[in-house]
């Protein structure tokens, strides 16, 4: 966000980003110098996008000097091209640097206006910028969340089930509580917070459905997360607290559970009360390692 770091694109990029929705530009290179947001490069649309992925965005990657990389596509939304946003933060950058793209990348898609980016990568080895990287992106994308151990057990536990309607969309009992399924939309939105497209993800039970849906992703500095936390209802929240430690960079998952007073129902307090050890199995098994959780009482 600009108020983190207080970078914001120059005059330069502006009229990069006026330019840009003409349709005939294919990559802006942004990149932070001097305390800005500069355009360091524009490529022209030459071939379709895939064809010109390689050839344009590759000679752009300077091996171990971070950017940014907005990629128009060649499909379209209500309000143009959709584009393309590849964070490109090798791993060999300092960690100033990593904190600083990090932390800027959520101003940059506000000044080139965030609507017109539909995907996001955030890249660390120069494979990931590739268009392979980019296939395989879309593929863990789209690959089906891993099973927890306990959820492979009640797996074959059905198979061996006689006249069962059970299925793995609906919940159902585990010893630390009762398991809600997640919605596809969650598992996407937490795989792309492990990539780095945001760090902040809130979620809510729908109580008819009895399903747990992602009800915001974004990027947000520490002193605003209180701030995210609704006073009447409750959630599950999951923040990647970016910091540094006797000056080694570190990034720790937070699990937070917060929970309004008696304004919400009896049946939503107990949901979420039983429904938090399986949810936090299910984002093990999706790669998240929360390091610290904690339980939260909203005061209205």
């Amino acid at each position: 966000m600009s108020h983190q770091t207080g970078i914001k694109a120059n005059e330069k990029l502006t009229k990069v980003f006026a330019k840009s929705k003409n349709g005939k530009l294919r990559v802006i290179k942004v990149s932070i110098e001097n305390e800005e947001l500069n355009c360091t490069a524009t490529v022209d649309v030459k071939k379709d996008w895939e064809r010109d992925y390689d050839k344009l965005i590759g000679p752009l990657i300077e091996e171990n000097v971070p950017c940014y990389i907005l990629y128009r596509l060649d499909s379209k939304t209500s309000l143009g091209y959709a584009w393309l946003l590849l964070s490109w933060v090798p791993d060999t950058a300092t960690i100033r640097q990593k904190m600083v793209y990090a932390s800027t990348k959520a101003t940059l898609k506000n000044e080139f206006g965030s609507a017109h980016i539909t995907e996001e990568i955030h890249a660390t080895s120069i494979e990931e910028t590739t268009f392979e990287g980019y296939v395989r992106h879309k593929q863990d994308f789209a690959a089906p969340a891993p099973l927890t151990t306990r959820e492979e057990e009640l797996v074959e536990l059905r198979k061996t089930e006689i006249n069962t309607d059970i299925n793995t969309d609906t919940r159902h009992q585990t010893l630390g509580g009762v398991a809600c399924p997640v919605t596809d939309a969650t598992v996407v939105a937490i795989k792309d917070l492990l990539r780095g497209s945001y760090d902040y993800l809130q979620f809510r039970i729908d109580l008819e459905e009895e399903r747990i849906h992602v009800s915001k992703a974004a990027v947000v500095s520490l002193i605003d997360l209180p701030r995210q936390i609704p006073d009447e209802n409750a959630r599950y929240h999951l923040y990647l607290f970016k910091h540094t430690h006797e000056g080694d960079y570190q990034e720790a998952f937070i699990f937070i559970y917060s929970m309004p007073g008696y304004t919400c129902s009896v049946r939503e307090r107990m949901m979420y009360s039983s429904c938090k050890a399986p949810f936090l199995d299910t984002l093990n098994a999706l790669g998240v390692t929360v390091a610290k959780k904690k339980l939260i009482a909203v005061q209205n």
